[in-house]
């Protein structure tokens, strides 16, 4: 994705001495390493979830189609409806 040679981090690494000074930037690099690590957990589990979700067994159609036939039983009219009065 992003094609990072050595050159391109030695310059992020000096512009970053340089910003925020040798005492703070070990605290940086690690700010970043454990976002690094939780956005790398968290991408895991994601794929984790969506790997278990496409393994699911295939659901039993049988019991779904008696429910809709009651359903549709249980709306279906008995009588034809009343015609209205003609005045």
């Amino acid at each position: 994705m992003f094609e990072v040679g050595f050159s391109e981090l030695l310059l992020v690494g000096i512009v970053a001495l340089l910003v925020l000074g040798p005492e703070r930037l070990p605290v940086a690099l690690r700010s970043v390493g454990r976002g690094l690590g939780q956005a790398r957990r968290a991408m895991n589990q994601l794929r984790a979830q969506v790997e278990r979700e496409i393994d699911l067994p295939a659901l039993d159609s049988a019991p779904l189609r008696a429910l809709e036939q009651e359903i549709r039983e249980g709306v279906r009219l008995t009588e034809a409806p009343a015609k209205e009065p003609t005045p």
